[in-house]
């Protein structure tokens, strides 16, 4: 079949200081190594032509085949378009990684590296102590293999701690129906006011809150009973509940990251994907509310959320 033409996407405003002007939707990791590459490739290539400017990608997404699908669906087009790529291993020199990433890019440099899933405070402050991967990172960026430094981050207290610590010109943290609401309510309005860039993720919930499944594609190991949600019955097991593409778009939207990352693997995922984002219009706060109910109760039985932290009193917000 082929694929239905995508909605056009133009810049809409800075990420943070970089002085890039990001579309609202960047291109999240699609590798995927039963797909042929030459169909992620073309993929990609769709989203650029959309007006995609933003695409994520790290060395641990399937193995490096993220980074060359992106190298080499980037190339003749590099212009215009914000490169992020991750250092994977924290506890590891960070040089050699970065050399790494970029070989497999195929490229001198890009315009972001990240220091990748941070996960706490204490992390934080090892990352960043003299000598530690965010001086090393630093390095890099004098050294012209990135313009700009940051970290993804899953934990609020360490995206605090380094948006307040000047070091970093973008955070990557979670935004969307089902989040720990410091995400929303501590840190993101301190980034928007120390001006450093937001780039979201787990739009999503790692596609728990769309399906069945423990993340990204994992079938459930058990499925929970007793959640029938309006689809009913399904191989004689209750249909568990489901929020739709439209829901977690519109809410994340709403919540106005400066670019949403979303996973789009497929043409189809695509389509939906884009037309929700194309077609967006805000959530008031009722509506907000109703959706963050629909999620907490969607993503039940579901698996670890690896994305908030390891807390009793979470709150999603």
């Amino acid at each position: 079949m082929t694929p239905t033409s995508l909605p056009r996407f133009t810049p809409r405003r800075p990420l943070g200081r970089t002085g890039f002007t990001a579309t609202a939707v960047g291109i999240g990791d699609l590798a995927d190594r039963t797909v042929p590459r030459e169909q992620l490739v073309a993929t990609l290539t769709r989203a650029l032509d959309a007006g995609l400017n933003v695409i994520d990608t790290a060395p641990g997404y399937e193995d490096g085949l993220s980074e060359e699908v992106v190298g080499e669906a980037l190339r003749g087009r590099r212009e215009g378009v914000f490169v992020i790529d991750k250092v994977d291993v924290l506890d590891a020199p960070v040089a050699p990684q970065v050399e790494a990433s970029l070989r497999r890019l195929g490229l001198p440099s890009v315009d972001l590296f990240a220091l990748h899933a941070v996960k706490s405070l204490a992390q934080w402050e090892e990352l960043a102590r003299p000598g530690g991967a965010l001086e090393q990172l630093e390095a890099c960026v004098e050294k012209g293999q990135a313009r700009f430094k940051g970290i993804s981050c899953h934990h609020p207290d360490a995206l605090v701690a380094a948006v307040r610590s000047g070091r970093c010109d973008v955070v990557m943290f979670p935004l969307g129906p089902f989040v720990d609401a410091r995400y929303v309510e501590e840190v993101l309005p301190l980034a928007r006011e120390k001006g450093v860039g937001v780039v979201s993720f787990k739009t999503f919930g790692a596609g728990k809150l769309l399906g069945d499944t423990e993340g990204y594609g994992r079938p459930l190991q058990e499925r929970p009973r007793g959640k029938v949600s309006s689809g009913g019955e399904a191989r004689g097991m209750p249909a568990l509940p489901h929020l739709s593409v439209e829901e977690c778009v519109r809410y994340t939207l709403t919540v106005d990251p400066d670019v949403m990352l979303m996973g789009m693997s497929f043409p189809n995922e695509q389509d939906a994907a884009l037309r929700a984002a194309s077609a967006f219009r805000p959530l008031d706060a009722a509506e907000l509310h109703a959706v963050r109910d629909r999620a907490h109760a969607a993503i039940q039985g579901k698996g670890a959320v690896w994305w908030n932290p390891p807390s009793p009193d979470v709150t999603a917000a």
